[in-house]
């Protein structure tokens, strides 16, 4: 299918407030499409041209795909018009709320994208906080973005959003891609990452003070957690005093702890406030 074609027959033009940077190689989509490994249900998020919906429609059960830009809605009526098990929404995927969307899937499934940067962290985080039967995330990001997602502590990458996906998942980056995959070339590298779910990874008591400890944690970077932690109501002295309970030396800073110690010190937090 020459997509490139269907776009100039249909005039399409691409929009840059949705960073669109569709995926034409065939060799790429298959990869992705195999990397999500659902045979069930998929939510895809950014069903640009339809290429990548393509894909995983053949290995699927059935594919709900989202799509924001109504100029597309005449190019997907093509490259999409002999897959039966594909229910084209066009809109925008963070106003549907999750558990309508989990209506729609009626059971487990899984969520495949092509994200632009700015949409990222709230599309997982979407996911990992209100989902109830998703099993996993793969998403075709930036590199740094996906990078970042995979860091280990004392790294420049790691961040609050490792700390916040890794707490309830697993992260993987499975495939580098090449600026050519894409059309238009991107001016960045990519990456695609699968995020599986685990939300048993850790005994979590108290999700909202683990949030808001590794939000103040790396709210200023270049101060010490302990200096950090009083935006949760301590003053210096008691937050020294939580971060010794937790086995922590004062002088210590939030991009050195594990998520494992960052679940200690939560509960930690939660039973001084």
């Amino acid at each position: 299918m020459d997509v490139k074609t269907i776009l100039k027959e249909k005039a399409f033009r691409f929009n840059r407030q949705f960073g669109q940077n569709f995926l034409l190689d065939e060799d790429v989509l298959d990869g992705i499409a195999e990397a999500s490994g659902e045979k069930g249900t998929v939510v895809e998020v950014g069903a640009g041209a339809g290429t990548l919906t393509r894909a995983l429609s053949a290995r699927a059960k059935k594919v709900i795909a989202f799509e924001i830009d109504k100029n597309l809605k005449k190019v997907l009526d093509v490259t999409l018009k002999d897959r039966h098990n594909v229910t084209l929404i066009m809109g925008d995927v963070m106003k549907y709320p999750v558990s309508e969307i989990e209506k729609l899937c009626g059971g487990e499934y899984s969520v495949v994208a092509n994200i632009p940067y700015y949409v990222t962290t709230p599309l997982i985080m979407n996911f990992l906080e209100q989902g109830k039967q998703v099993k996993s995330l793969t998403l075709t990001v930036q590199k740094e973005v996906a990078e970042r997602l995979c860091a280990k502590e004392a790294s420049k990458q790691y961040g609050a959003i490792t700390v916040a996906v890794n707490a309830v998942a697993d992260t993987e980056i499975v495939r580098l891609l090449p600026k050519e995959a894409f059309y238009p070339s991107p001016e960045v590298d990519s990456a695609v990452i699968r995020i599986t779910l685990r939300r048993d990874k850790y005994d979590v008591a108290d999700r909202d003070t683990f949030r808001r400890t590794v939000k103040a944690a790396f709210a200023m970077r270049r101060k010490t957690l302990a200096n950090n932690l009083c935006a949760l109501g301590f003053d210096k002295k008691q937050a020294e005093e939580v971060l010794s309970q937790a086995g922590l030396p004062a002088g210590c800073r939030g991009e050195q702890l594990s998520v494992e110690q960052f679940v200690n010190l939560s509960r930690i937090v939660g039973e001084n406030l």
